[in-house]
């Protein structure tokens, strides 16, 4: 038993079938099929990914306004200080222009107001004298000054978002502005994770009984949180039992199913032998990076030939937050339709790195000096510790086997 225990840790990432960071980011892309369709209120599609091109049934502006508040006029030409004009009415925003200007007449406006017929260009009320029924600018005022011309925004079939994109705030106000209400996405997948161990303290009394607080759980619900999708998060004891039984209910119940921890080796790890005894077909297990090593993917086709994923994280904390932030985030964009690997950015180590035999995912601090991108890492990087998050802007990717030196291009990824 010892024996073992010590050539396990002789060739801790080094053994025969791990495969690399990019092999695994590879084959979830390639094993992962998008999920389908719906459609949704824009309202409720935030961060979702659009399922077809979408056009423009309208042109913006709908009508030419006034872009300030101001006088609509009718003239032939540039105009000098002094000249004046007769006032004729009023229109406000939201308020129909009838009326038809003639040379040499005005009308009060405000912003975003419809021009009246013949408008050949707007004076901001700040250039303008009022005398009883006649303006007089105090400034010269050329043509076509603070009109929004119709159209001039967006005009009429023009494709406003594209297949793929993600919806933002941003693209969702200008979709709404366009009156946009209802909007094809990818389906997002039901997800269950599931969080395996017997060590988590419910109580500080329980920490004497050598438990430990559950650090997993508010991790991966503010994780989904963060990006306005809900999961249900459910815990399972130890055993083979325990564990078949709920992985049997969940894969016909979910798209999804994410677990941390009981993804080794170990006596009590029963993750990947039971999903395998369940007909799930593993598409890989153990990748060559730190943390993170025994991360286990598998799929299962259910009688209806829909698929069930099933994501195995470790259990540390570390290796979960890591997975999450690289793989987890792949994997749901793939689901739905987004087969993009992680984009990561590219900056300057600020100090040397001592080389490790597998590919590194290290918590860094990414700052601007002298318009460049430097990188720092941080102490306690270990896959048990988490406290450094707190500093922590970005992950970063630090290659095998190289030791690193101050000034040499890595890549990150900012959390």
């Amino acid at each position: 038993m010892n024996h073992a225990v010590r050539t396990a840790h002789s060739t801790c990432g080094n053994e025969p079938g791990l495969i690399s960071v990019d092999q695994a980011l590879q084959m979830v892309l390639e094993h992962t099929d998008h999920l389908g369709t719906e459609t949704l209120l824009l309202s409720q599609a935030l961060n979702r990914f659009v399922a077809a091109d979408i056009y423009s049934e309208i042109q913006l502006p709908i009508f030419s306004q006034s872009a300030v508040d101001g006088y609509a006029i009718c003239m032939d030409a540039d105009r000098p200080a002094e000249s004046s004009f007769e006032l004729i009415g009023e229109v406000r925003a939201g308020q129909g222009a009838d009326l038809i200007l003639e040379p040499g007449q005005a009308v009060r406006i405000f912003t975003g107001a419809k021009i009246p017929l013949q408008t050949t260009t707007v004076a901001r009320q700040e250039i303008v004298q009022l005398r009883d029924s006649t303006i007089i600018l105090t400034q010269a005022l050329v043509l076509d000054a603070d009109i929004r011309h119709a159209g001039e925004e967006i005009s009429m079939g023009q494709c406003l978002a594209v297949q793929g994109q993600q919806l933002s705030i941003g693209t969702i106000a200008a979709l709404s502005m366009a009156g946009i209400r209802e909007i094809p996405v990818y389906r997002y997948p039901k997800i269950a994770v599931v969080i395996t161990g017997d060590e988590v303290a419910e109580t500080v009394e329980d920490l004497d009984s050598g438990k430990i607080f559950d650090a997993n759980t508010p991790l991966i619900q503010a994780w989904f949180q963060s990006r306005n999708q809900q999961v249900e998060i459910m815990h399972v004891a130890d055993t083979e039992q325990a564990v078949s039984d709920l992985f049997e209910q969940l894969r016909n119940q979910y798209d999804l199913i994410l677990t941390t921890g009981g993804v080794s080796v170990g006596d009590y790890d029963f993750v990947r032998p039971v999903a395998l005894k369940l007909g799930f077909e593993q598409l890989f297990w153990k990748v060559k990076q730190k943390p993170g090593k025994p991360m286990f993917f598998a799929k299962s086709d259910r009688p209806d030939q829909s698929p069930c994923y099933l994501l195995g994280l470790p259990g540390n904390p570390g290796a979960v937050y890591m997975g999450m932030q690289i793989y987890v985030s792949t994997l749901i964009n793939a689901l739905q339709g987004q087969k993009q690997l992680p984009q990561w950015f590219s900056a300057v180590m600020s100090h040397d790195l001592t080389a490790d035999s597998r590919e590194r995912f290290l918590r860094m601090v990414a700052s601007f000096e002298s318009g460049m991108l430097k990188l720092s890492s941080l102490p306690k990087q270990q896959s048990h510790m988490l406290s450094n998050l707190m500093q922590a802007n970005c992950i970063v990717r630090v290659p095998a086997a190289q030791a690193i030196r101050t000034g040499q291009i890595l890549q990150g990824l900012f959390i």
